[in-house]
Formats: structure tokens, sequence, C-alpha cells
């Protein structure tokens, strides 16, 4: 196999025209790829246009489910959906800002507009989705940490929003201390500094999953 020295000097050797073929045939089969590039190079949409697209279609996504669905755990399936569409977006447009709000959004919107659900279902038939939600929950408080200090305060409303959801629902508020995410964090937003090293000791020992 080639060293990764060689490897770089042979593609450098290589005519424009192979090039553009093996251009070609990488983006055929890697269309992730193949859309960040056309991002980059070709769209004239910017990361704020679309963040503003998700955040349409999030929206609609969510009054969809919430209207046809009632099983708490089946909405987790679809939120999970969601979250997948948001992973792409990021890993089109690096928009790391973007990742952050259209997840506070999620899971704002469907615990509001599930209200019915949350105070009907039966804790056991529900349990993935309790977990999801605190479990995307602190992944939202490790994102925001990731992120200068400044941009705290640009979540600040939304976090709040979230806590006071949160504390609103028995279930979604004992599943949250029982992983040992203090729903304080979320409503005060002020994020411990050892936050990286409290998720990795609660994962160990056998939670938020």
């Amino acid at each position: 196999m080639f060293k990764d020295i060689d490897f770089k000097k042979a593609l450098q050797e290589l005519s424009d025209k192979e090039k553009d073929k093996l251009i070609l045939r990488l983006l055929r089969r890697d269309m992730d790829l193949a859309e960040k590039l056309y991002f980059e190079l070709v769209d004239t949409d910017s990361i704020e246009d679309k963040r503003r697209i998700m955040e349409s279609n999030i929206s609609k996504y969510i009054k969809r489910f919430s209207e046809n669905y009632h099983s708490l755990d089946y909405i987790a399936v679809e939120m999970r959906s969601i979250s997948g569409k948001i992973s792409h977006h990021v890993k089109i447009t690096k928009d790391k800002f973007g990742e952050i709000s259209l997840n506070l959004q999620m899971l704002n919107e469907t615990i509001e507009q599930n209200a019915f659900s949350l105070a009907h279902s039966k804790p056991q038939k529900s349990n993935k989705f309790y977990n999801y939600v605190i479990v995307r929950a602190f992944k939202i408080l490790l994102l925001i940490d990731a992120l200068h200090e400044d941009f705290l305060l640009d979540f600040k409303e939304d976090l709040e929003r979230l806590g006071a959801n949160i504390s609103k629902n028995e279930m979604l508020l004992k599943t949250a201390n029982y992983n040992s995410l203090d729903v304080n964090w979320i409503l005060d937003a002020e994020i411990p500094e050892n936050i990286i090293q409290i998720h990795k000791e609660i994962k160990a020992a056998g939670f938020l999953k």
C-alpha cells in the first residue's frame, strides 16, 4: 500500500483529465461529498438560508406526526429521523450553531405539541421517548460548551424553554434526575465547566442510554 506521501505525489502527477475522471467517479459514489461540494462551490444559499429551511421543515414534520400519532415511543422514532436530518445538514454545511438551535427546536416543539400524550401515556410504555429527550438535552449542553462562551446567550431563551418543558412533566423530570442531568443547568443556562467529565462519568456508570 502507498505511503501517504507517495500517494499524494502520484495524485499530483495525474493529468487534469485523469483527475477530473477520478473526481466524478468519487462524487457518483459519495452523494454526501457531492452535496457538500455543491454547497461550497455552487449553491447560492448561505448557511443561514439552509438553517431557515431546516427550521421550517422540522416544524412541519413535528406538526404532522404530532397530529397523527400518540405513542410516545413511536414519536421518539420520528425524532431520531429529524435528528438524522439535522446531522446531515451539519455534515454538509458545518453549521455548528444550527446543530444546537435545531435540536433545541426539535425537543421544545415535540414536547409542547404532544402535551396530551405526555399527560396520558403510561411511563413503562414511553421510556424510549423520555430517555431520548434527556440524552439529547445533555448533548445540547455539550455542543454549547464546545463553542465560545459568548454563544451561550444566543441559546438562553430556548434553553429556559426546554428546562421549563422538562420541569412541567413529572416523568421527564424523573428521567433527568435518574440520569444525573441537573435541569437547573438548562433553566439557568449555566453549564458546569467540567460538563465533559461529568458526562463521561455518568456514561461510565451506565446511564444516558
